[in-house]
């Protein structure tokens, strides 16, 4: 495989790629209060990268992605390193090397894989609230998520929070239900 990419994903045991790894999934252990702090701390008015983004809609983004991402990145790369070798070499030696063979081998053989990473990711996103109150607030019609609607609803309108954490439950269950079917079928093509 030569110098190509993937193959060195595949093998590679070295320290960039260990330490590249333990950074993606790092999100995945933090304590989701930690992560909004560590949020603030990076980029907050004082942070290490000044941005006005904390108590706005981007945050929300940004919070959301941070504790998602972990799951989506381990499915493209799984996805990407499940390929076989040999269809990867045969495309390169028709002329779709780098760039044009991501896009033409890669991405379509790994596609379901990563469709349903990005559906596990976008179920995890939804649910986040500790990492989201804390570096976006809970700023109603501006900041405010699902969950953080629930928590305040659990001291103000137990019926709205029922009735809230239903909908929270059913999204997940349709979205977990989806992605597994997808997976399952992108494996048996």
């Amino acid at each position: 495989m030569g110098h190509h990419w993937l193959g060195y994903w595949r093998r590679s045991r070295s320290l960039p790629a260990k330490a590249i790894d333990l950074l993606v999934d790092f999100p995945l252990v933090l304590p989701p209060a930690a992560a909004g702090i560590a949020l603030l701390l990076a980029f907050g008015r004082k942070g290490l990268v000044p941005t006005g983004m904390p108590f706005t809609a981007a945050a929300v983004v940004a919070a959301q992605s941070f504790v998602a991402a972990p799951l989506y990145v381990r499915s493209a790369v799984a996805a990407f390193t499940a390929l076989p070798s040999d269809a990867l070499e045969v495309a390169r030696m028709e002329g779709a090397g780098g760039w044009k063979g991501f896009v033409r081998i890669v991405l379509p053989l790994s596609a379901g894989a990563i469709a349903s990473g990005a559906m596990m990711a976008w179920a995890r996103a939804l649910g986040e609230f500790g990492a989201t109150i804390l570096f976006a607030g809970s700023l109603v019609g501006r900041t405010e998520t699902l969950p953080l609607a629930i928590y305040i609803g659990f001291e103000t309108d137990l019926d709205q929070a029922t009735g809230l954490a239903l909908l929270l439950l059913i999204l997940a269950a349709a979205v977990l239900a989806a992605a597994k079917l997808l997976a399952r079928a992108t494996r048996q093509v």
